[in-house]
């Protein structure tokens, strides 16, 4: 009875180290943001009628995700990342509906020669030029993914890109990456797939990157497909702990499978960020586009202004605003995603953001 008793004690101890060492090397955390305010919206139908409305992430996509990593030895860890965009005006997916993590979903590796991710994730381009949009991210009342303009086109980059393969590094203030989105046609390799490369800097208060990236279309077995290829370039000034500028630039070409003239525009965008408290804000930016190879083109122009203030480390109140217009007769947005109605358009937000 003394040994059984004994033996049971070492198996429990062991147990013991073992749960104590899992707990040491792996960690798995829940996070999330929360964004909603409410919204006057003019021209936001055909009839052209003004709106009221509760509007989710205005500031930032409102999402939950789980972030995981297991250390592996030798600085190497195994990482992962679930993440779900919601709308939570009415609980409804951000996106496609059969996308359950339709933000993050992906494995990988991370070591002293940066991170290589595979499944679905946000594209080179996204993670080196967003950080250079003055407002940060924004889902409404920012352009820089991408523009309403002439017949509805939305000229922009790749964002979120499924059946993924990135690699992130950064050395001695050198950021570098590369992604590849398999396009998973049958018999061909180039169909529906997406490919970038990213180049970025940062010295003291002065920033700077440069992506490359082709989006091409799905389509069926040997058809032609749409080919949409972008180049940015942005830069960024930390004058002091008050005042931050922004600059960027996007060259934007679409060959089309149909053999009409290409799509092409040039956008650009500038703003300033003052923090004239430790807690107020305030941004203001510009989004412009110039439309080429079409008559009558939109070359739409947004100006976009938001009041900030944190109530905390996690909790803000902000006041956004903004007015877009075309040339033309033809019909703008506010929003990266809703269509215009109007040949301009004006919005404000009094909204409130929560992080966890």
């Amino acid at each position: 009875m003394q040994r059984n008793h004994l033996a049971a004690s070492i198996l429990a101890a062991f147990a013991a180290c073992a749960t104590t060492s899992v707990q040491a090397q792996t960690s798995v955390t829940i996070y999330g943001l929360i964004d909603s305010g409410v919204e006057y919206v003019t021209n936001a139908n055909a009839a052209r009628n003004s709106l009221v409305r509760l509007s989710s992430g205005t500031m930032n996509t409102s999402r939950i995700g789980f972030r995981g990593t297991e250390d592996l030895g030798g600085g190497l860890k195994a990482i992962f990342q679930l993440e779900n965009g919601f709308k939570l005006d009415n609980g409804a997916l951000d996106g496609d509906a059969n996308q359950l993590f339709n933000r993050q979903s992906n494995v990988g590796l991370e070591g002293g020669f940066g991170r290589v991710v595979a499944g679905r994730s946000f594209s080179t381009t996204y993670d080196f030029i967003l950080p250079f949009d003055p407002m940060g991210y924004s889902a409404s009342y920012s352009w820089v993914t991408s523009a309403g303009a002439t017949g509805g086109r939305k000229d922009g980059m790749p964002t979120g890109v499924s059946n993924l393969v990135k690699y992130q590094g950064e050395f001695a203030g050198v950021k570098v990456g590369a992604m590849y989105g398999f396009g998973e046609v049958a018999g061909e390799t180039r169909n529906g797939a997406k490919y970038g490369v990213g180049l970025g800097w940062g010295s003291g208060p002065f920033s700077v990157a440069a992506t490359y990236d082709r989006n091409n279309s799905v389509t069926t077995a040997n058809a032609p497909y749409d080919r949409a290829t972008s180049a940015h370039l942005a830069a960024g000034y930390q004058l002091s702990d008050a005042w931050k500028f922004n600059l960027g630039y996007r060259y934007y070409k679409k060959a089309l499978a149909t053999g009409a003239a290409d799509q092409r525009s040039d956008f650009y965008w500038g703003g300033v960020t003052w923090k004239f408290t430790p807690a107020m804000s305030v941004i203001g930016a510009i989004y412009y586009q110039n439309i080429k190879n079409v008559a009558n083109d939109a070359d739409p122009i947004m100006y976009s202004l938001r009041l900030k203030y944190a109530m905390s480390k996690r909790t803000d109140l902000y006041l956004s605003t903004a007015y877009a217009k075309a040339k033309n007769n033809q019909l703008v947005g506010l929003s990266r995603d809703d269509v215009g109605f109007g040949t301009s358009q004006f919005g404000m937000t009094l909204g409130m953001q929560h992080r966890f």
